[in-house]
């Protein structure tokens, strides 16, 4: 669902209490360099017919970009997750354990719907 008020938020507001934004899911991947790895597979659909070969490798290209751009984003919000709860005192540990674990039941429900 389109959420006008988070859409018109500048991209370098800070996130909330819970080391995100209030609403929605937090984007994994930046959007330009999600745009510029959709160019590139753009570009290598549009090439297929005049090389195929180059179109091939160039979406392998932007297959592998992808794929490590995520996988860096995954673990720096599993970082950020972690450091969150690891070191809370006992009366604030449950309350940050509990937004923890609705963190990673969110981020891997997204990746397993992918």
């Amino acid at each position: 669902m389109y959420d006008q008020t988070r859409a018109q938020q500048p991209a370098d507001r800070t996130p909330g209490a819970a080391g995100r934004r209030a609403q929605g899911p937090e984007l994994l991947l930046p959007p330009a360099e999600r745009d510029r790895i959709a160019q590139r597979l753009g570009h290598a659909v549009n090439t297929f017919a005049d090389a195929p070969g180059e179109a091939l490798a160039e979406a392998e290209s932007a297959f592998d970009e992808a794929t490590a751009a995520l996988v860096d984003a995954l673990a720096e919000r599993r970082r950020v997750l972690r450091a969150a709860w690891q070191d809370q005192d006992t009366e604030a540990r449950s309350a940050e354990l509990r937004v923890a674990l609705r963190e990673y039941r969110e981020i891997t429900g997204r990746l397993l719907r992918t």
